[in-house]
């Protein structure tokens, strides 16, 4: 069933946004330019992988632990069995912020600037500086809270997770734990873990320090009610 992501109103810059959707993958896509075509396109692309993928292993789809490979595999499975394992979830965890990436950096090709959303994982590539809102529920710091994006550090994946808001399985009651790093299904993955381990306003700066020692994680953020922790590449405006 379809679930409209509100939060998506909220979106305000200086590129042509556009909506595309294939079955379950709802993605936010901004160029310089309507690539409406060339995004579907590669969005089938991504899912036939995926699909084949979990023919071959159902534990793929389904599995909370990361698991190994096996068989020969695309890099879009590689990827995101070995972001589950550096973040200790199943590789399933990656998925949004991998489809984000393969997509978005696709488009690149046609378009210098290129942003992506798909159910709050986001790839992002830009010639400036960008702001970038964290929507946290009913947190009061929802929406209140924004990340400074430098030209230098894109091509970059800002990933989120909720144990308050969305669909998504969370473990964790954060209202929003933020994940950024160069690969987009690490971030997600990591994002997922990262609000797994927070059940209480005390767990939140253990939690963003675990998330900032993996290797290519390059700043971590995590929202519970008022209270907001953040460490490494995170410039709060």
């Amino acid at each position: 069933m379809y679930e409209k992501r509100f939060y998506r109103d909220t979106f305000k810059n200086n590129l042509v946004m556009f909506n595309v959707c294939v079955k379950e993958t709802d993605l936010l896509i901004g160029c310089d330019e309507n690539l409406e075509k060339q995004a579907y396109q590669q969005i089938v692309r991504v899912r036939k992988i995926l699909n084949d993928y979990i023919t071959l292993s159902p534990p793929f789809l389904t599995s909370l632990v990361p698991i190994s490979d096996i068989t020969e595999k695309d890099e879009v499975i590689e990827r995101m069995l070995a972001a589950g394992k550096k973040a200790d979830v199943g590789p399933f965890a990656a998925v949004a912020g991998m489809v984000a990436e393969y997509v978005g950096a696709a488009l690149r090709q046609y378009s210098m600037n290129v942003f992506v959303e798909n159910g709050g994982d986001i790839y992002f590539d830009s010639q400036k500086d960008r702001i970038i809102g964290i929507f946290a529920g009913n947190s009061p710091l929802s929406g209140q809270v924004n990340i400074l994006l430098r030209k230098e550090k894109f091509p970059i994946g800002i990933c989120t997770s909720s144990g308050t808001v969305g669909h998504s399985l969370s473990f964790g009651k954060a209202d929003a734990a933020v994940i950024l790093s160069k690969d987009t299904a690490l971030a997600d993955a990591v994002a997922t873990a990262t609000c797994n381990r927070i059940k209480n306003v005390s767990d939140i700066k253990k939690a963003i320090e675990w998330a900032y020692e993996i290797e290519g994680v390059s700043g971590a953020m995590a929202i519970m009610g008022d209270k907001l922790g953040a460490i490494g590449e995170i410039e709060l405006v």
